[in-house]
């Protein structure tokens, strides 16, 4: 694995893929199943299941594990202790691995530190979740998600600023740190292109 910085303590099992330049640090397992792309961090005491693809350039804070089901798209930022789910109604006496929930996060995405994702949810392009905050169902590209259980309360820019635009209506707003314009229309956000 050229390229690639795994820890002593870590343990990566036979059949794991992982790009190059990725890190991963102290006491992290990943399972043979999984894929890692290029450039991730892996911070310590991560743990990556089988069926997990995880994109370019994502960053995975302490304490997060990645569960079977759970796909990150590139740029993905996992802030520390935040939890997935890939079980609904878990139940120790009761076997439910074939009731797994997909779980998708697209790119961009910023997963802030002891949020919880509830399995079954797509998290949108460049949105932003809130620390501590509970996500139970999808999340609109942009969206600025805080509580319990979470609630739109804004849009964020992919700089990862909140945008001057109201929840819904039509607007268009100029973040000020890219000069990128944003419009709002139809209840959804989307870059545009100059």
């Amino acid at each position: 694995m050229a390229d690639i910085t795994i820890h002593a303590s870590a343990i990566v099992d036979d059949g794991a893929q992982i790009g190059a330049g990725s890190r991963i640090w102290h006491f992290v397992h990943v399972c043979s199943g999984a894929k890692i792309g290029r450039s991730c961090s892996l911070g310590q005491n991560v743990f990556v299941g089988n069926r997990v693809v995880i994109g370019d350039n994502c960053k995975i804070q302490n304490n997060v594990s990645v569960y079977d089901n759970v796909t990150l798209e590139d740029d993905v930022f996992c802030g520390p202790s935040m939890v997935f789910t890939n079980v609904y109604n878990p139940r120790s006496a009761i076997t439910r691995k074939d009731e797994y929930r997909d779980t998708l996060v697209k790119t961009g995405a910023t997963l802030g530190a002891n949020c919880t994702i509830v399995c079954g949810v797509t998290i949108g392009r460049y949105a932003f979740v809130g620390a501590g905050a509970v996500i139970q169902s999808d999340v609109p590209d942009y969206a600025l998600m805080v509580g319990v259980p979470a609630r739109q309360i804004g849009w964020m820019s992919e700089f990862g600023e909140r945008l001057d635009l109201p929840l819904s209506g039509d607007a268009k707003t100029v973040c000020p740190h890219q000069q990128v314009t944003y419009r709002l229309s139809g209840g959804q956000v989307s870059k545009v292109n100059s």
